[in-house]
């Protein structure tokens, strides 16, 4: 069941072309959510400790997944026909849906847990990632989208994951800011 629920937040996934591929990044979510115990994951906040902040409630994490992956196939889209560069598709619409994955683990509902408190995110994706027999480039997509770690985009697939992500983050932010630098 946990498979289905996985597929039908995340239609973007039908997009990964190697079958291997996207049953990883789907066994990377239904292992985060049994292990959190979600069985829904439309109920997941995007970011409790900004939404709080921010007063933006009903902010949810699937949305924001989905953002950031329409956003990173138009920007990897857009740099393969304009630059003529190679970027992988598929790993770019597979680090999209994983780069959150450890918000399963960070949050039970609205409170840290210790996996946020102590290891902070994106640590806890890393071994998500890994648990699920995904590619390091996965792997690395999750430790370097944000600036919360000290690793920087190695490949033009995580670099990409990066800006979308930012990009759809900033989207959500300017539900309540007139000025992104008040974030």
């Amino acid at each position: 069941m946990s498979r289905e629920v996985v597929r039908t937040a995340f239609p973007e996934l039908d997009e990964i072309e190697r079958d291997q591929l996207r049953a990883g990044v789907i066994d990377a979510w239904v292992g985060a959510m049994n292990q959190a115990g979600i069985d829904a994951l439309e109920s997941v906040p995007w970011l409790p400790p900004t939404q709080r902040d921010l007063g933006l409630d009903d902010e949810r994490l699937v949305p924001h997944v989905r953002d950031v992956c329409a956003c990173a196939v138009a920007i990897a889209d857009r740099l393969v026909a304009r630059r003529s560069i190679e970027i992988d598709l598929d790993t770019v619409i597979a680090g999209a849906p994983v780069h959150d994955v450890s918000k399963l683990a960070e949050f039970d509902g609205l409170e840290p847990t210790p996996v946020y408190d102590l290891l902070g995110h994106p640590y806890y994706g890393v071994h998500v990632v890994a648990r699920a027999g995904l590619p390091m480039e996965l792997a690395h997509i999750v430790l370097s989208h944000t600036s919360r770690t000290a690793v920087e985009p190695a490949t033009i697939e995580a670099e990409v994951v990066r800006r979308a992500d930012e990009a759809a983050a900033a989207a959500i932010r300017t539900a309540a800011l007139d000025d992104l630098r008040n974030a």
